[in-house]
């Protein structure tokens, strides 16, 4: 069956080695296979950035236990996102850890709150780890 590229953003993580396919239509995520191969073209649609969390809140109105982050990405701004990763992370744990998130996504409602970027972690099970680099870098900075 052919994918239909405009209902579907393929992101594939070669380097994380996670294969993750989001879509536009609030579907579950599904993972591909790594026999699944895209084109370099669109991995490189994708702009990955390193960022700080610099707020973390309760996502009370979140289906599943969430947390609202704020995240400065240096010159790319601050953006905003949820993320259900409750049962690894304390909020304050959070505030001043760099994580990595893809910035170009479109905004998405999510409740009652506006996400403007998606941050990027391992799924263990129930749990979601964050990504982030072994050493600080500058806020904004690409990842390849």
């Amino acid at each position: 069956m052919e994918r239909n590229y405009l209902d579907i953003l393929i992101l594939q993580l070669y380097l994380f080695k996670i294969n993750i396919i989001f879509t536009k239509k609030n579907e579950p995520i599904k993972f591909l296979k790594m026999s699944d191969t895209i084109q370099f073209e669109d991995f490189a649609k994708i702009d990955l950035r390193v960022g700080t969390i610099i707020e973390v809140a309760n996502f009370p109105e979140a289906r599943k236990p969430a947390y609202q982050l704020t995240i400065d990405f240096g010159e790319l701004g601050i953006k905003k996102t949820s993320a259900q990763i409750t049962t690894l992370y304390k909020k304050e744990e959070l505030l001043q850890k760099q994580i990595v998130a893809v910035v170009n996504f479109p905004k998405k409602q999510i409740a009652t709150f506006m996400s403007d970027c998606l941050v990027l972690g391992a799924v263990n099970g129930q749990d979601v780890v964050l990504l982030n680099p072994e050493n600080k870098v500058k806020n904004g900075s690409p990842v390849s």
